[in-house]
């Protein structure tokens, strides 16, 4: 009996696949009911960690002492503080994974540097306290909006 194949075996190739297709769509319903039900801090940060891909950044979370970086991210607070009686101008740096103190000693303003904002900076990190910080960075100011 030639040309008669095995009855009740598979068909196709996509059917071989060791998940059930229920188990997929599942999969998928799965994905999308969890986006549906993050925090908007948390899509917040998942777009963060992505962006901080695509522009071929390192990861805050992943900055060693002494290392030179590159990062990018948004800042989150800018504030005017003293250090040895001289100003500087302090911005916190967030790229989803984790937070850097970015510090411009002897300023007390810069254009464009402002809550919201995101920026490419670079420099070495040191920690101060606990806190990865990058004294007088290079940077680099990103648009705003979907520019």
């Amino acid at each position: 009996m030639r040309g008669y194949g095995v009855v009740g075996g598979p068909r196709y190739a996509s059917d071989m696949s060791a998940v059930p297709r229920s188990q997929k769509s599942a999969g998928r319903f799965r994905r999308m009911l969890d986006r549906l039900s993050s925090s908007q801090e948390d899509l917040e940060s998942e777009e963060l960690r992505e962006d901080t891909e695509t522009t071929g950044c390192i990861r805050i979370g992943d900055c060693q002492d002494r290392q030179i970086v590159t990062v990018t991210g948004t800042l989150r607070t800018v504030t005017l503080r003293p250090r040895a009686g001289v100003p500087a101008l302090e911005a916190e740096l967030f790229d989803g994974s984790a937070a850097l103190d970015v510090v411009w000693l002897g300023r007390r303003s810069i254009v464009g540097i402002e809550p919201g904002r995101k920026l490419i900076a670079s420099g070495r990190v040191s920690m101060s306290r606990g806190r990865r910080v990058l004294f007088n960075p290079k940077y680099e100011l990103r648009p705003l909006g979907r520019e």
